[in-house]
């Protein structure tokens, strides 16, 4: 009985060319698959948007740190 699938198995199976004969990779739909992969898009560009606001904000942040620093230090070299 192993025999006959093994031999069944190597008909229904595609020829090998060298050792490792791989197929080409299907490629990747460009739309979500199902409404939960949609959600889930809409959810991480949600939250990129987000990020990028709290990224703008800290940079701000600091630009107004170190100009406070630099301020700080022209009025100590001056006075």
């Amino acid at each position: 009985m192993p025999d006959e699938l093994t031999r069944a198995l190597r008909r229904l199976a595609p020829p090998r060319v060298g050792r490792e004969a791989s197929p080409e990779p299907a490629p990747l739909p460009e739309g979500p698959g199902s409404p939960f992969e949609a959600a889930l898009a809409t959810r991480l560009r949600s939250v990129e948007a987000d990020l990028a606001e709290v990224r703008g904000r800290v940079n701000g942040l600091l630009f107004v740190v170190a100009g406070f620093a630099i301020t700080q230090s022209a009025m100590r070299l001056l006075a």
